[in-house]
């Protein structure tokens, strides 16, 4: 039974090491929105969303007071958009009716962010998949609020190298209509159903009518516990990361509780993910250096994110009935600070990068690359990444914005929790060849398990 004393225990989390409830993601299903009309759609997809989001952002500055947890973002997700506009958009325009539509939605009831203009491909894509997934571009350029994420793969399907293909030209006229809208899309492998943390965030369709998940977040907390354990073994140092992520942990469960019985919506999960911000002192990549590190990238980083995600995994799920998500520690460069110093001494490349997803949470995030960066180049990236994830059974994602007319060492200004970045060298050597193959590639033995 949570209680209030176990709040009071995290004030000095709250007032000295940032934490913070990052985010009340409220997940709508939109299927019964469907229509042969897309005009009729479209309002029975804003009357959905206003309607069962009309008191989500009061409810969250309420609890917010009440407690005295930070609650950083209130957000939405919503059923994959090319599912609910399969019957009626007939071209990539319709598709982009439904994207002002959301973001119209958003901006009424006052969110922070919607996501859910996604499509999931991990085994073929549908005319109405490609639809959606060519609308993108115009869609993020032409909205403020609106997320998308596509899914090209999983350990059970395979990756549709189609999909790849076409993603890399995606991303590409993305950067060219939009200084941030690459920002504000993901290329997932396994994407999970419940996740709350944007721009990757959908309502599945296994997901009921509605429902809460909360994402919860604290870097500083676990940086300031890890400081406390220099010159200790690796068990004093897991044993501190787990507890820490414990606590932590009870604060998300304690929002989700009450925002649940405030808004009459079931509780989903409860996501921990350490997800840093550009604030000083709330870096994933510090905590890696409070362990030994001189710089995130030096020699034993993956080990030691291995060991962080694991601890954090692990001191969670004895917190909540129902961790989901992502629940781990993120390592984008944009918006973490320590991140952005450690590419700055050269001591973090694209490929070690690249080496840390295979043991953390996500993927390669909010990276910045060359602005002349080729298409094919970007699918090389993505299918990379998709691999690890498939091959290894985890959620892995791709969100790469190349940086119009920059080139390495430029910087990127984001702004806000996006942050800014270093432009980062890419590997220049050719892969044209192996990307244009038709087809995908086949799911790993072992995905086999019946």
């Amino acid at each position: 039974m949570i209680n209030i004393f176990e709040v009071n225990e995290t004030n000095k989390m709250i007032e000295e090491q940032n934490l913070d409830v990052r985010t009340i993601t409220l997940g709508i299903s939109l299927l019964d929105c469907v229509s042969d009309d897309v005009d009729k759609l479209c309002d029975n997809i804003y009357e959905k969303i206003t309607t069962v989001a009309k008191d989500l952002v009061s409810v969250g500055k309420q609890i917010e007071l009440e407690l005295g947890i930070p609650i950083v973002n209130k957000r939405i997700s919503v059923t994959p958009i090319a599912l609910v506009g399969a019957k009626a958009c007939k071209n990539s325009a319709d598709f982009v009716k439904i994207a002002a539509t959301l973001d119209r939605a958003a901006k009424t009831v006052g969110v922070n962010f919607l996501g859910g203009y996604s499509a999931l491909v991990s085994k073929g894509m549908t005319t109405a998949d490609r639809n959606l997934i060519n609308s993108i571009p115009e869609a993020l350029a032409t909205t403020d609020l609106v997320c998308s994420s596509v899914n090209v793969g999983s350990t059970r399907c395979g990756i549709d190298m189609d999909a790849v293909r076409l993603m890399g030209r995606i991303i590409k006229e993305t950067s060219e209509r939009s200084d941030i809208g690459c920002a504000k899309l993901v290329v997932f492998c396994n994407a999970p159903d419940d996740n709350p943390f944007m721009a990757g965030a959908f309502h599945g369709v296994t997901e009921g009518d509605a429902v809460i998940n909360v994402g919860v977040s604290g870097p500083g907390v676990v940086k300031r516990a890890v400081a406390k354990t220099k010159g200790e073994g690796f068990e004093v140092l897991c044993e501190t990361i787990k507890k820490t992520a414990f606590k932590v942990t009870r604060v998300g469960q304690l929002v989700a509780k009450e925002a649940s019985e405030r808004l009459g919506i079931p509780f989903g999960i409860v996501d921990l993910s350490l997800a840093p911000t550009p604030a000083i002192g709330d870096s994933v990549a510090d905590i890696l250096c409070e362990m030994g590190l001189e710089h995130a990238g030096a020699p034993g980083t993956t080990a030691a994110l291995a060991l962080l995600n694991d601890q954090v995994k692990k001191g969670g799920v004895m917190a909540s009935s129902y961790v989901g998500g992502l629940s781990g520690a993120f390592i984008p460069v944009s918006e973490d600070q320590g991140m952005i110093d450690a590419v700055e001494a050269g001591a973090l490349t694209l490929e070690k990068l690249e080496a840390m997803t295979c043991v953390c949470s996500v993927g390669l995030d909010m990276i910045a690359i060359p602005g002349d960066t080729s298409a094919a180049t970007i699918s090389g990236i993505i299918a990379d990444e998709m691999a690890i994830g498939m091959v290894n059974n985890k959620t892995t994602a791709v969100r790469l914005c190349p940086a119009k007319g920059k080139k390495v060492g430029d910087s990127v200004e984001y702004g806000g929790l996006l942050g800014h970045a270093p432009v980062m060298a890419v590997n220049g050597f050719a892969c044209e060849e192996f990307i244009n193959r038709k087809g995908r590639i086949p799911a790993p033995i072992h995905s086999f398990k019946n």
